[in-house]
């Protein structure tokens, strides 16, 4: 069986190379992105294997399956760049890994909210111009304080057991409350309009959607409570960058911590240092001393990129071997009923 992978980096070619003997596929990498413009790549493959920044919308999937491509597996949790309507149609298998490493995603998140709250971006810059002073980079204990967790996944019920451990209250929120799971963690579910209200800290954790897209924006933005720290580890089109950048401005949000950005494909896993930055609405986030971006790597450790191979391998492999895919993901039915 043969697989095309990509929007590779060596990293990614290191760890299916690892394990590849042990499935006996043939395997093609390629440091493009997926798009409908180079999809004469995945010629003669009997799969394809994509990242967050590929793009599988309905004219590449037409492509695909003309080429007899019979399978797309996402290696990543997310799903949101795959056409799950064209792929129905045209009879193509969806795959993805769920859970690659919800330690690796909750720690990154954990390490944003640290980072902001005792400014140590700052003072890093700082002790290494000899400036010792300690003016502006007061914190806040995180003990008592409340945390606000938009989603209730594997992640962000890793990340609540931290922030637990922290002293924190914790309140959620999530299309599918899980009542026994609240109980057993000691965390409340409340309505988003209360979550705003009360979280001191509010990190997103829900999949994109129609329903979630662009869900942080000025309404949302303006029922949080003063100076809330706001963090995505998930994906960027939760925030409106722009209604974010006002909230910033007229000190609404205190800090934001995003390892997603809505318009990151053009940039993130990329050195782009020696051109000039023509999105002006990043060059603007990346202004603010109290935002931190990172380069969408909540996912990159070591255990979760071995994870993400080995899981993506053995999803090709029940594919081949006609078993029931586990970690198939299909359009939602158009009378999904469900309120966050």
């Amino acid at each position: 069986m043969k697989i095309t992978l990509f929007g590779t980096q060596p990293y990614d070619r290191e760890s299916f190379d690892r394990i590849r003997d042990t499935y006996g596929f043939d395997i093609c990498y390629h440091r493009s992105h997926l798009n409908a413009n180079n999809v004469a790549l995945a010629q003669g493959s009997d799969a394809v294997c994509i990242f967050v920044n590929d793009t599988a919308d309905a004219g590449t999937i037409r492509q695909l399956a003309g080429m007899g491509v019979k399978l797309i597996a996402l290696r990543c949790a997310g799903f949101n760049n795959v056409d799950l309507n064209a792929a129905a149609r045209y009879g193509i298998p969806v795959v993805r890994v769920p859970a690659y490493s919800p330690h690796a995603v909750a720690e990154h998140a954990v390490a944003l909210m640290l980072a902001l709250n005792r400014k140590i971006h700052r003072a890093y810059w700082r002790t290494r111009d000899g400036n010792f002073s300690l003016h502006g980079l007061m914190g806040f204990d995180m003990y008592g304080k409340t945390a606000g967790i938009v989603g209730t996944g594997r992640i962000a019920r890793e990340l609540i057991r931290i922030l637990k451990g922290f002293g924190m209250e914790v309140v959620a929120n999530d299309l599918f409350p899980d009542p026994q799971y609240a109980a057993e963690a000691g965390i409340a579910y409340v309505l988003l309009d209360e979550l705003y209200a009360r979280a001191d800290i509010v990190s997103l954790h829900c999949p994109l959607t129609d329903r979630t897209r662009y869900m942080i924006g000025d309404a949302a933005i303006s029922r949080m409570k003063p100076g809330v720290i706001l963090i995505n580890t998930g994906r960027g089109q939760l925030i409106h960058t722009e209604a974010l950048i006002d909230g910033l401005k007229e000190k609404k949000i205190g800090a934001a911590g995003l390892d997603v950005y809505e318009e990151e494909a053009g940039y993130f896993y990329e050195d782009t240092s020696d051109r000039i930055m023509d999105d002006d609405v990043l060059a603007r986030l990346l202004s603010f001393n109290n935002v931190i971006v990172t380069s969408h790597q909540g996912f990159f450790t070591r255990e979760a990129v071995d994870n993400i191979a080995r899981t993506t391998m053995q999803n090709i492999k029940d594919f081949s071997e006609c078993r029931r895919l586990e970690n198939e993901v299909r359009a939602e039915p158009e009378n999904a009923v469900g309120q966050l």
